[in-house]
């Protein structure tokens, strides 16, 4: 059953045998931790956050959407329960952090996180740059580089889903990549 797609194990499991529910959950256990501690740095958060992802693939897979990738499904659900996390956390008042004297040592060097203006305008305009970019590749270059970085696939999965060998697809990503750049770098988007 090792051998099975993390889709055709969500199968099985939901015809009633549990043990594929167990190598879903061994397959992402580690991957999801490391996920979610990259974001918390905190070791017992990110337990946390962790068990509580699997319990709800556990309580929502048979609401999973069989025509989307598991792997994403699950990402998502441990992104959306970080976000769960964050909400619920306590607060600690300001007022904690006030000296003898009064002065409050957050509120003074409190520096505002939020991306200026033009961070944000860059950020949108290269995006928008990308994607013209992206369709301007030819479709066996663009459709690899797609599922790499829009749906996360492996370079294994990809190859699955092309029925392309391995390093044929791992050809066609590094040359994408440079054509990509070919592109971007052309006067028209600079």
């Amino acid at each position: 059953m090792q051998d099975l797609t993390d889709e055709q194990l969500v199968e099985v499991y939901l015809k009633g045998d549990k043990k594929a529910l167990e190598i879903l959950i061994s397959r992402y256990l580690k991957p999801i931790y490391n996920f979610v501690y990259k974001y918390v740095n905190n070791s017992h958060d990110a337990e946390d956050i962790t068990q509580e992802t699997f319990v709800k693939i556990w309580k929502n897979i048979k609401k999973f959407d069989r025509e989307k990738k598991f792997k994403a499904w699950i990402y998502q659900v441990a992104r959306n329960t970080m976000i769960d996390f964050f909400r619920k956390k306590k607060t600690i008042p300001f007022s904690r952090f006030e000296d003898v004297n009064g002065n409050n040592v957050i509120i003074e060097t409190l520096t505002d996180l939020n991306p200026l203006p033009l961070e944000v305008f860059e950020k949108k305009d290269f995006a928008q740059r990308l994607v013209v970019a992206i369709n301007q590749l030819s479709p066996k270059y663009r459709d690899v580089v797609l599922m790499r970085y829009k749906e996360q696939l492996t370079f294994r999965e990809i190859s699955k889903n092309l029925g392309e060998q391995l390093n044929t697809v791992k050809s066609r990503y590094r040359r994408g990549l440079i054509e990509l750049r070919k592109i971007l770098i052309e006067p028209q988007f600079s």
